[in-house]
């Protein structure tokens, strides 16, 4: 039986889904000394509530699915309802109201995040699985400022908008709702009504941490549970652990281009744990960096048009398979650092873009809010709240998966408001200028929490100008930067091994320039993704000259930056010469270890990994001046440097490099220590694919002057190569593990 009665305008607003609170209309009420309770099932029949007395009918008083009871008390809350579903089949199931239960979240948590303060915004905001009132369910929340209605739809209500609308917290502008007895892995949106235009935008959730795997894009539900982590030692060590003196050396990986399955299917996050973690041991890295792996809706984006901030991507399995990769790395000594993108976001209408009608995370003036190059929007970290949900993006990575560190990207971008703009396309700052001064406050905050959070987790800065200080504590002015990539060391010293050798002569400044800037930051020496993309070539494609002389440079290459200051990094693939471009959607050219020139460079690289490891010299003052000394750096008619490496204890390496395929003997060098010498390395052995000119035997120094130095030694240097002495009475250095 329907009941006939004047239309309430909070029922129209409801039936229309414009009901901005539903709680004033749904849910337990007093009307004219009585117990009310409504309820709005569009798809059923018939709807009972469970009061003292057993399950009574309510009566249906709109045809489109609005229910009433009325009592002399109230039922027990929450209540139960008893509901009947006709169709295909006949169905009868019990279940609980939502609007039975009250709001959970704290004004304490809502305020931190207006001030931007709230570093754990995940555990506020999103799908959390939650008890209310006794029952299990799942608690949604969204900031939707601008939103006159906001409702979370899914399978579980036929995506309709109409029968789950959320509650605001006025004016946080938070959202929220708790759905009773919603299991696990429940797909969900939200679906966003704009008070001003009503617009509807169906909105996946930005504070989720799994979706649908691609190119579908609604977010999962989460469970409770969590992953059983084996990495305490890993954990304790690391809040000790001395970065600045230790070696630092980093695998730069795409999870989904490392290797792929005969069929072209990834790897998923647990064999990757069976297939690269061993791999990198091998190879003596100390470090995998990820390539992004939050989620995103376009493979060839690389992951760096991000639309999950808190989830990583479904193509590779579950977080709690992420979670077993990291606690596995940990066990077997390995960290993992993510590289993390809080420059901008893309514009898929499902995300982020406009999230509520408005320009919400981003600015509304795309002179401020657009970025050209890329087609994406600037976050505006002016805003409270953005800085919240980028500060707890941060936070979340590195407490939920044990990360090891933030490599943060584009940081460039971010600090200038005139970052690849032309005259007139940018707004200064208040005081007149180009820098960005929220994303400058944004940075400082951003490392002040990461060092206090989680001592000895690392954040690295992609950063390709010259701002001072990004690799200095914020209290002294700077950024806050564990450490910076060394942009200007790569380019340069890519341009001059670009040259045909015999001009090499006359670009010997692009190698010796850096020393000159060596020790203003904390360097990382980056041979990165982007640098064999986009027809610029692998690594051994930019090398002059035939085969053999490719080969030659590429290891010449890999011994200058593993003996030169700063801690290294290199993407997949350089380690044994990759001849062809990275692709995405391709596997590494493995087979090529096939044929010894590249299973030499492996070798080769394999060798210095091991060296760099477990020779201080070669890494425990990578920061300061006294770790590094010049023997010579102005014989460039020969195209010839020559350095020694220092560790604290005094100990050392000599480094000399030939630049050309001309084979030198009798070359007299100085050295700094009187004694007889060995060759530690030599990348011109067979053994990794060289002609074996070198150095047998003991060298001993002379009491003859060179080069500033009170002694000398005459020694043969290898054609397009680098030679690696130590001290005879040095002999711990001579075999890496």
């Amino acid at each position: 039986m329907i009941t006939t009665r004047t239309i309430n305008p909070l029922q129209e607003a409801l039936l229309h889904a414009r009901l901005h609170d539903p709680f004033s209309y749904l849910g337990l009420h007093q009307e004219q000394g009585q117990a009310l309770v409504r309820v709005f099932r569009p798809d059923d029949t018939h709807v009972w509530i469970r009061t003292a007395g057993g399950f009574e009918p309510m009566r249906r008083i709109h045809p489109h699915g609005v229910f009433e009871w009325r009592g002399e008390s109230p039922p027990d809350m929450p209540y139960r309802l008893r509901i009947e579903k006709q169709g295909a089949r006949h169905i009868v199931y019990e279940t609980y109201d939502p609007y039975a239960f009250a709001p959970q979240i704290s004004g304490h948590d809502l305020h931190l995040f207006n001030e931007g303060k709230l570093w754990q915004a995940y555990r506020m905001l999103g799908a959390q699985p939650a008890n209310n009132a006794g029952i299990a369910g799942m608690r949604f929340s969204v900031w939707a400022p601008n939103a006159g209605r906001v409702s979370v739809v899914g399978d579980f209500n036929r995506w309709d908008g109409r029968t789950h609308p959320m509650k605001v917290h006025h004016a946080s502008g938070v959202w929220e709702l708790f759905i009773p007895e919603l299991p696990p892995d429940s797909l969900y949106k939200y679906e966003i009504c704009n008070r001003n235009s009503g617009e509807i935008l169906l909105k996946t959730d930005p504070y989720a941490n799994h979706y649908e795997l691609r190119p579908n894009t609604a977010a999962l539900t989460p469970a409770d549970g969590r992953h059983d982590w084996h990495d305490a030692m890993w954990m304790t060590s690391r809040a000790n652990w001395d970065w600045l003196h230790a070696p630092l050396n980093v695998l730069e990986v795409h999870a989904g281009s490392w290797k792929r399955h005969p069929d072209g299917r990834f790897y998923t996050y647990r064999e990757l744990a069976d297939h690269l973690l061993p791999y990198v041991l091998e190879m003596g890295y100390t470090h995998i960096e990820l390539m992004p792996i939050a989620e995103h809706p376009l493979d060839e984006s690389w992951g760096y048009q991000t639309t999950g901030y808190f989830a990583a991507t479904s193509r590779y399995g579950s977080p709690d398979d992420f979670r077993f990769f990291v606690d596995t790395c940990h066990q077997a000594g390995i960290g993992v650092i993510l590289d993390w993108v809080p420059a901008h976001f893309p514009q898929d209408t499902f995300a982020l873009a406009r999230f509520d009608g408005t320009a919400l995370y981003e600015h509304e003036d795309p002179r401020l809010g657009f970025h050209q190059d890329w087609g994406t929007y600037i976050f505006n970290y002016g805003r409270n709240e953005v800085k919240s949900f980028l500060l707890s993006s941060a936070h979340y990575w590195l407490s939920e998966f044990h990360l090891d560190g933030l490599r943060v990207d584009a940081v460039a971008s971010m600090l200038y408001l005139d970052y690849s703009r032309k005259e007139g396309e940018w707004l200064p700052n208040k005081y007149g200028g180009r820098e960005n001064l929220e994303a400058i406050e944004f940075l400082r905050e951003l490392n002040i929490m990461v060092h206090a959070e989680f001592p000895g987790a690392l954040t690295l800065a992609e950063e390709s100008t010259a701002w001072p200080g990004v690799s200095r504590p914020t209290y002294v002015g700077g950024l806050g930067f564990s450490m910076k990539w060394n942009m200007g060391w790569m380019h340069d010293t890519l341009a001059y091994m670009r040259q045909d050798p015999v001009h090499r002569r006359y670009h010997q400044d692009q190698l010796t320039f850096s020393q000159l800037y060596a020790y203003s930051e904390n360097f990382v020496l980056p041979f990165s993704h982007d640098e064999v993309v986009h027809g610029k070539g692998s690594l051994w494609n930019k090398m002059p000259g035939d085969a053999w002389q490719k080969f030659a440079n590429v290891r010449l290459l890999l011994v200058y930056q593993m003996t030169w200051p700063g801690k290294k990094l290199n993407f997949m693939g350089n380690e044994f010469a990759q001849q062809q471009e990275w692709r995405i959607n391709h596997e590494l050219d493995w087979y090529l270890l096939g044929q010894k020139q590249h299973s030499g460079i492996e070798a080769a690289h394999r060798d210095l990994n091991h060296y760099y490891k477990h020779i201080p010299a070669l890494h425990q003052l990578d920061f300061v001046s006294e770790g590094f000394h010049w023997i010579d750096c102005q014989d460039a008619d020969h195209s010839v440097i020559s350095y020694v490496r220092r560790a604290k204890d005094g100990s050392f390496v000599l480094v000399v490099l030939n630049f050309t395929p001309v084979p030198r003997t009798g070359y007299r060098i100085g050295v700094s220590a009187a004694g007889t010498y060995h060759e530690l390395f030599n990348s011109d052995s067979t053994y990794y694919g060289g002609s074996n000119v070198g150095n047998l035997g003991n060298i001993a120094s002379v009491h003859i002057p060179w080069m500033g130095f009170a002694d000398s030694m005459t020694v043969t240097l290898p054609p397009l190569a680098g030679v690696v002495f130590s001290l005879q009475d040095m002999s711990d250095t001579r075999n890496p593990e």
